[in-house]
């Protein structure tokens, strides 16, 4: 019996220390893991923000072209109208040299 006893208090003063060891570094790296993944749910969270916002600016940004795209058909229309007064002022001067020179 002194024998096993002897040999499971060797086994003891071998192992129990370097189980404590390798038990204190889990620990380390757990706190560690924690810390990271603490930072990866931030990292997380801030990149949700800045897609959030993207996606309001992307909105805005559509918003802006369809006012634009009004805006320009506004002009066009106001353009067409411009030219087509001209045209129609042309014309009239026309039609008026027109029956002058019937008139003679």
């Amino acid at each position: 019996m002194e024998i096993k006893e002897t040999l499971r208090a060797l086994l003891q003063e071998m192992i129990l220390p370097e189980l404590k060891k390798i038990k204190e570094t889990l620990i380390k790296h757990e706190e560690r893991f924690n810390s990271i993944d603490k930072q990866f749910q931030a990292i997380d969270k801030r990149l949700d923000d800045i897609n959030n916002h993207l996606l309001d600016q992307s909105r805005r940004i559509d918003e802006i072209n369809n006012r634009m795209d009004r805006l320009y058909e506004v002009i066009v229309r106001r353009d067409e109208h411009e030219n087509l007064s001209a045209r129609v002022s042309q014309l009239e001067k026309d039609m008026s040299e027109i029956k002058a020179k019937l008139a003679e």
